[in-house]
């Protein structure tokens, strides 16, 4: 398995890609991620083309066990990012 891109490595990639400097790279790449931020924590979702959808999902108050007692407990209800990806990256990947 592969190593995990980290974020510079990303700057570096996309700055290459998009024939700019690293700086303007970076400021693209933050846009994104407070644009995905800030829709998601709002309750609405947002699509990659080409990569997948990123959502929230309201999940209900429920029981759950504690792992280390097995007591049971309710858990109040919370929120969830999610994401489903596109086909043609799923194919992209096993093809």
């Amino acid at each position: 398995m592969a190593k995990p891109m980290t974020k510079t490595q990303l700057v570096a990639a996309l700055a290459e890609e998009m024939g700019s400097d690293k700086k303007s790279a970076g400021a693209a790449l933050d846009a994104v991620v407070n644009v995905i931020t800030r829709e998601v924590s709002a309750g609405g979702a947002v699509p990659l083309p080409g990569v997948g959808k990123i959502y929230c999902r309201e999940r209900p108050e429920r029981m759950v066990r504690n792992p280390a007692t097995g007591e049971q407990m309710k858990k109040p209800a919370d929120r969830q990012v999610k994401m489903t990806f596109a086909k043609a990256l799923k194919d992209s990947v096993n093809g």
